[in-house]
């Protein structure tokens, strides 16, 4: 793996990690994107990782706005867990460039008091209490608040004398959401943050989310719960075989797909209103990008027939149907 080198801001135009200083080329002018860059909180032009021989991030760009929810997902194996990484400061890069808040990521006296980290699993002691936890974890960030107020604001302060190991697992993830969230940083990255919570416990953190980005928190996510990606993220980056193949909101993502209608046919299947794409099992599988016509055509068709359209349902593609083409393609 070769040395990483930090370089200049990204808004001075772009330059390869490996460039030779004495090199005169003229480099492009300074763009929109590149404007965009030189304000945004996280920022990266041809990101790689690799171990060995073996490619684990190949070239990712990524830009995430001051102020927004950006979700990062990808299939297993795409590279994900790497990028945050460096993203984090816990790893150098092979190559490329990176930028967390205007500078390195790994220069920790720099980022720490700036960035709230929920990771997967973040060691809590399991001898301390959750305000202990909490406390210290504070203490460690640099940042200033109260630990009774942090305790109150993600719902765990009834467990404020409970030492960790007596915690559920949902319980000590909202000790990790916390510590993450403790003196309002500007970043915080989420990852997996609500594995373990029950549905209430989930629409209090996001609750609290939400409130935080009103003051201007910038969130990066990642989560294997695509529905929560769906509802909080402003934009979404789809990561596949270490590159991020498709970025967007939701509706950008799911332009142009496909509604399925499924039914079990009352009769010959020339005889329906609309064309069959194909079957399953006993049902049949109508795709449309006119929903509402195939559906009206099916259901007056049935009841100027007196007919029964069985076990008929409609389900609209989403961003799950998308992040599953996205493994299906490669």
């Amino acid at each position: 793996m070769s040395e990483r080198h930090y370089a200049p801001p990204l808004g001075h135009g772009i330059v390869d990690d490996m460039t030779n200083p004495t090199d005169t080329t003229p480099r492009p002018a300074v763009t929109a994107d590149s404007a965009e860059r030189a304000d945004a909180v996280i920022s990266t032009l041809g990101l790689s990782c690799a171990y060995g021989s073996f490619t684990a991030v190949d070239g990712v760009d990524l830009v995430v706005r001051r102020g927004e929810l950006y979700a990062l997902l990808g299939t297993n194996g795409a590279g994900k867990t790497t990028t945050l990484e460096v993203l984090e400061g816990h790893r150098a890069a092979s190559a490329g460039r990176v930028e967390v808040l205007g500078g390195d990521p790994a220069d920790r006296r720099r980022t720490r008091p700036r960035i709230g980290m929920m990771l997967q699993d973040s060691g809590l002691a399991p001898e301390l209490t959750v305000r202990e936890s909490v406390a210290l974890s504070g203490a460690v960030s640099g940042r200033d608040d109260d630990v009774d107020r942090v305790l109150g604001l993600v719902g765990i302060d009834h467990k404020a004398r409970a030492r960790v190991a007596q915690l559920s697992g949902g319980e000590r993830r909202r000790v990790d959401f916390a510590a993450a969230v403790w003196g309002t940083p500007e970043l915080v990255f989420l990852d997996e943050p609500t594995t373990g919570l029950d549905p209430a416990a989930r629409d209090a953190l996001w609750a609290v989310v939400s409130e935080l980005r009103e003051a201007g928190v910038t969130f990066l996510l990642t989560t294997h719960y695509l529905e929560e990606a769906a509802e909080n993220a402003d934009r979404i980056g789809l990561m596949h075989a270490g590159r991020i193949k498709r970025e967007g909101t939701v509706a950008d993502l799911t332009a142009g797909t496909t509604t399925s209608i499924r039914f079990v046919a009352p009769g010959p299947l020339d005889e329906l209103p609309v064309r069959p794409t194909r079957t399953e099992n006993d049902l049949v599988v109508v795709e449309t990008d006119d929903a509402q016509r195939d559906v009206t055509a099916l259901m007056t068709w049935a009841a100027a027939a007196d007919l029964t359209l069985a076990r008929f349902t409609v389900h609209e593609s989403g961003l799950d149907d998308v992040f599953r083409d996205l493994g299906r393609a490669s």
